[in-house]
């Protein structure tokens, strides 16, 4: 039951009783998703981390926070389907593009698009949301596919991780809808 209402003018209004169709799933609700808590962020390269926060294995997706407390880097890539950011705090920005995004900017990748995702230095640590799609395509030097990185490897990343640290590897199972 979320907070009582005080003064709204749905304080009298009822929840309803059927909240979930047949065979729904119920939410995935994550109160501050953006924790100060580096424990919940799995390493990603050696200076950027990810926090996943939704994971759907049957439709290769799933949303993280992407943090970096420094200076960091996420080599060449691009995405076969489109990806959705939204920058928390800190700076960050892809070298092929003559934006940088800060705190409060949205980000949409369109299906295709190489890019090399940098961190700057800044007062605060890079934070944004991520929404992706499909894999990871990484990229050679010249723009040519060299692997790949899907929700499957991502999974195992986060599993790893969270044995590691004594959360338990089915931690991240916990996210799977």
């Amino acid at each position: 039951m979320p907070e009582p209402a005080r003064s709204e003018f749905w304080k009298d209004l009822k929840p309803i009783t059927k909240v979930f169709q047949p065979d729904a799933l119920p939410e995935v609700y994550i109160p501050d998703a953006a924790s100060e808590d580096e424990r919940l962020y799995v390493p990603f390269t050696e200076t950027v981390f990810s926090r996943p926060l939704w994971i759907s294995p049957t439709q290769n997706k799933w949303c993280d926070i992407l943090m970096s407390k420094g200076p960091g880097l996420v080599n060449r890539h691009y995405h076969p389907h489109e990806v959705f950011a939204y920058t928390i705090s800190g700076k960050w920005g892809y070298l092929e593009h003559d934006w940088t995004a800060t705190a409060g900017d949205f980000v949409y990748e369109t299906p295709g698009e190489g890019h090399t995702l940098v961190a700057y230095e800044h007062k605060d640590p890079m934070r944004v949301f991520f929404q992706v799609t499909g894999p990871l395509i990484w990229l050679d030097e010249d723009g040519e596919p060299d692997g790949y990185f899907d929700v499957h490897q991502y999974i195992a990343l986060c599993r790893a991780h969270y044995e590691k640290i004594g959360l338990g590897a089915g931690h991240v199972d916990t996210l799977f809808r």
